[in-house]
């Protein structure tokens, strides 16, 4: 006869299976996913992946996969809070041993992008796993001229795309994002910043040439949402961690010589973008005067006198501009949507300067780091304007 505790032990519901490698891809067309699958086969022959996805399994599966179904995520051109709470929830089941984070499009990762990205988090040394792309000229613009400057500046990472949509987690990490994705007030389409998030929390962050990748874009290609949703974003982000980044932290040395960009004609973009700018300086000075300082509107001055393709925006007027528009946009100097409006004119302007630049024969990257570097030597002005915010009002 069986005993009470052999009883209970045959009853009880075995626990679910360890998982080395947990892909998690969103929605794919068939032939798209396809590719995907394949690639993965390649670079983890008899590994037992584990692929999550909301799209229907293939008839015939590489060998060593296993599918299972998740929940909708991951459809737009940014993750957002809803992504990583699905990631974090599908972690706890599976118990992945670590996480490859893929977003719309990852059909055009290569195979040996992929291993790149799940080795450090599989092998422990690594929490969270960035690429770094390769992208055409001029793509990225946002991300080159506000995103990788501050999050470089302030949280001391040279993360190339701090906004990846392609990211391999440790098992720490997604928790980490889960708690963030909590405190979003309850929008699940709130953008989170993993690099900021796992800087504060002192994990380990490794970036990865990757090489090209194909984005997906917005479905409005109007900047002004798309600039107002992003930098908002990272504004109020850097405004909740201000007690980390106002402490000294030292910028980890460039590993590699930025790529070398080829050279494109910009000028029609070029004058559109200086012609908006020279038309906001027109409209919005008085604006424009409740954000900046008298140095800075002096500098826009200068700038609404260049004809387009003369225009150049030095990089530590840049880098100033940045840094006061996020101070206004702490003390809420103006409506928070009415000054990220006023932003996008001086943006452009900022485009514009470095397509002209490019044009001529500086690389795309090297401006890039130009700019970025001016963000780490301003800093210090972003700190006392953040502690004693009316010293520069005068």
């Amino acid at each position: 006869m069986a005993s009470a505790d052999s009883i209970s032990e045959l009853s009880s519901p075995s626990p679910p299976p360890v998982t080395g490698l947990l892909v998690i891809v969103p929605a794919m067309l068939p032939e798209n996913l396809e590719v995907l699958l394949n690639n993965l086969a390649v670079v983890f022959p008899g590994e037992g992946l584990l692929v999550a996805t909301e799209s229907p399994a293939p008839a015939l599966v590489p060998a060593g996969l296993r599918i299972v179904a998740a929940p909708p995520w991951g459809s737009g051109w940014s993750l957002t809070a809803a992504d990583f709470l699905h990631a974090w929830g599908l972690a706890q089941e599976h118990q992945a041993r670590a996480i490859l984070l893929l977003g719309p499009g990852a059909d055009s990762l290569g195979a040996g992008a992929l291993r790149l990205l799940a080795n450090g988090v599989l092998a422990g040394s690594v929490d969270l796993a960035v690429p770094r792309y390769v992208l055409p000229p001029h793509a990225g613009m946002i991300n080159s001229a506000i995103l990788y400057p501050l999050t470089r500046a302030l949280f001391a990472t040279r993360v190339r795309f701090p906004a990846a949509i392609d990211l391999g987690l440790s098992p720490r990490m997604p928790q980490q994002l889960a708690a963030a994705a909590q405190r979003t007030a309850g929008d699940p389409e709130a953008m989170l910043w993993p690099v900021n998030e796992a800087a504060v929390a002192g994990f380990a962050i490794e970036e990865f040439d990757v090489g090209a990748r194909a984005l997906p874009q917005p479905a409005d290609a109007d900047i002004n949402p798309i600039l107002a949703r992003v930098t908002g974003s990272l504004f109020a982000d850097i405004e909740m961690k201000a007690a980390y980044w106002q402490r000294a932290r030292r910028v980890p040395p460039a590993r590699r010589a930025p790529a070398e960009a080829p050279r494109v004609d910009g000028a029609a973009d070029v004058t559109r973008m200086v012609e908006s700018f020279h038309f906001a300086y027109s409209n919005l000075l008085e604006i424009w005067s409740l954000v900046l300082p008298p140095y800075s509107l002096l500098g826009l001055k200068h700038l609404s006198q260049m004809s387009a393709l003369e225009f150049r925006m030095p990089d530590s007027l840049w880098a100033r501009i940045v840094y006061d528009f996020l101070v206004a946009y702490r003390l809420r100097t103006i409506n928070r949507g009415h000054l990220l409006g006023a932003l996008i004119p001086l943006y452009l302007g900022w485009v514009a300067g470095h397509i002209n630049l490019t044009v001529a024969g500086t690389s795309a990257e090297a401006h890039i780091e130009a700019v970025a570097a001016a963000f780490e030597a301003d800093k210090p002005y972003l700190v006392s304007r953040w502690r004693w915010p009316d010293r520069f009002n005068a």
